[in-house]
């Protein structure tokens, strides 16, 4: 097996050729190699004071870039690594519409061991992350990363905070959630199983996910998408997938990947 992942890559359109036709025999819709947009978001959601929840903000980019998609969000932002919530006040700073839950969400409540991420990537500079990669952090103890990137490091763990996401749907009243955006690197189904009643009422889901089982126990795509039987694949992602509730959500007509 790996002698044959050596020769083919060498052969990118062979070796995707072949990712696709494993991907639908599976049962997995084909990878749209490229990103999700502003425009894409803007045109599923439908209306501009949506309700977004971003779990795993990490320092905030994206919690301000839903800011440029709406006119007025509500965004409900939630990260357990001190050294990413410092730097999401600072990049943020106080804002009416986007608030803070310094907490990780999983399957229970209470305190969980969160794994932090360190080391030092050459496109990342010291002055971006002063204590070192913190985008890889997770309640899930790291595998296959280890060798997939080694250049990432888990030296030091931390106890957190943690909350299922419907406990605090209840306790914060929420209604209706349009958009949830999830990078929580591994947690994926920890967050789901804690969700069971929020899904029913989220319209779009946006995830990481991974087939390598980067981290231990995570589940992969197929398996995500079996336990997510009222959502549906609008769009996959070399890493990231993109779902609409079937219950709540009208299909499109056509889904513009390229927007």
């Amino acid at each position: 097996m790996q002698h044959l992942k050596r020769v083919l890559d060498h052969f990118p359109r062979q070796k995707k050729a072949l990712k696709s036709l494993y991907g639908a025999f599976n049962g997995l819709p084909p990878v749209s190699n490229s990103e999700i947009t502003k425009e894409l978001i803007r045109e599923c959601v439908g209306k501009s004071c949506p309700t977004i929840l971003e779990i795993g903000c990490n320092d905030g980019g994206h919690s301000l870039w839903f800011l440029e998609i709406f006119e007025k969000p509500d965004v409900y932002c939630f990260e357990p690594d001190p050294r990413a919530i410092a730097r999401f006040k600072k990049k943020v700073g106080q804002r009416s519409n986007i608030r803070l839950f310094e907490i990780a969400l999983s399957d229970h409540d209470g305190n969980i061991t969160f794994h932090q991420s360190g080391g030092k990537h050459g496109e990342v500079s010291t002055e971006a992350m002063p204590e070192g990669w913190d985008l890889s952090g997770s309640i899930k103890q790291p595998k296959n990363h280890l060798t997939a990137h080694p250049w990432v490091t888990f030296d030091q763990s931390i106890t957190v905070k943690t909350a299922t996401l419907d406990n605090w749907c209840n306790e914060h009243e929420a209604g209706v959630i349009d958009f949830l955006w999830m990078d929580v690197q591994g947690a994926e189904m920890d967050v789901f199983k804690g969700a069971t009643n929020t899904l029913t009422n989220t319209r779009f889901i946006y995830t990481e996910y991974s087939n390598k089982e980067l981290y231990e126990g995570q589940y992969t795509l197929k398996q995500l998408l079996k336990h997510l039987k009222d959502f549906e694949v609008l769009v996959r992602y070399p890493g990231d997938v993109l779902l609409r509730n079937k219950k709540l959500v009208i299909a499109p007509n056509r889904v513009k990947t390229s927007l």
